[in-house]
């Protein structure tokens, strides 16, 4: 059997189990602290079974918690693509950042290949300004510092 009431707070419908009557908890949705009440008929929610018939069926109304923390992103947009950023219009300073290490496959090095074609997407017209970059990391075979290239491309797009 469970027990169904509001946070006084922020009024989000919440339900635990009746062993949990009389605790503190914090509120899931605002953070603050309130007391589960004891059970009784009017809080009391049955299985299953008791919200089957038509009579057990009532219409729940919602409400979003309110908090006065900052508005956070969970998913952030990606830019778009070269290509769609060039016919777009929409000229904003950007960076692409091109590491050798992410050139290389099986026996070939296509860093050349690859900031060519970069630049070439980007234009000529475009492009701000390009800087060669030097990094480290560890290489997790070998478990070595490695230093490694890369350049850092400014460009409006």
């Amino acid at each position: 059997m469970d027990i169904s009431f509001k946070c006084p707070n922020c009024r989000q419908d919440l339900e635990v189990d009746a062993g949990a009557a009389g605790q503190q908890i914090l509120c899931p949705a605002c953070g603050k602290p309130l007391a589960i009440p004891q059970l009784d008929p009017n809080n009391m929610k049955v299985g299953i079974a008791a919200h089957s018939s038509a009579a057990a069926k009532e219409e729940k109304h919602f409400s979003v918690p309110v908090t006065e923390k900052p508005v956070e992103l969970l998913i952030k947009k990606a830019l778009p693509p070269l290509e769609a950023a060039v016919r777009d219009g929409s000229k904003k300073l950007r960076t692409k950042t091109i590491r050798h290490i992410d050139c290389k496959e099986v026996g070939h090095d296509n860093f050349d290949n690859v900031v060519s074609d970069v630049l070439g997407k980007i234009g000529e017209e475009n492009i701000v300004s390009i800087t060669t970059i030097s990094y480290s990391y560890i290489e997790m075979g070998t478990q070595k510092l490695l230093v490694d290239f890369g350049v850092m491309i400014v460009y409006r797009g």
